[in-house]
Order: C-alpha cells, then structure tokens, then sequence
C-alpha cells in the first residue's frame, strides 16, 4: 500500500480518519502494517501490501 492513499482512504465503519502503522516497507510501499481509526479505533490489517478494509464483523 502506497502512503499517500491515507489522503483517500477512511473507515469503512464511521468514515472516519485512519492512522498508519507500518511494519515492513518495500521500496517505499507497506508492505505489512496496521490502519487504525481515530474515531472508533478499529484496527485493519496490510497484509502482502493489501489493507483490509472490511468491517470487522465481516473479516473471517
């Protein structure tokens, strides 16, 4: 996941503002972190690069 995407991307639960916290970079992409919402402080995973944004009651 690209950085700048934090400009677009907002919870899928409130819309609110994610945070991001990366784990593992690859040439300047996240390769493995966490978004975080400010408002409900739900938590999404990146995994290979990919954010989660399903709401949590929806992930398996």
């Amino acid at each position: 996941m690209k950085p700048d995407l934090l400009e677009i991307l907002r919870c899928p639960v409130c819309r609110g503002t994610l945070t991001l916290v990366a784990r593992t970079t690859d040439r300047g992409e996240v390769m493995e972190g966490t978004l975080t919402c400010a408002n409900c402080k739900v938590d999404y995973p990146i995994s290979d690069g990919i954010p989660d944004l399903l709401p949590p009651d929806e992930r398996d």
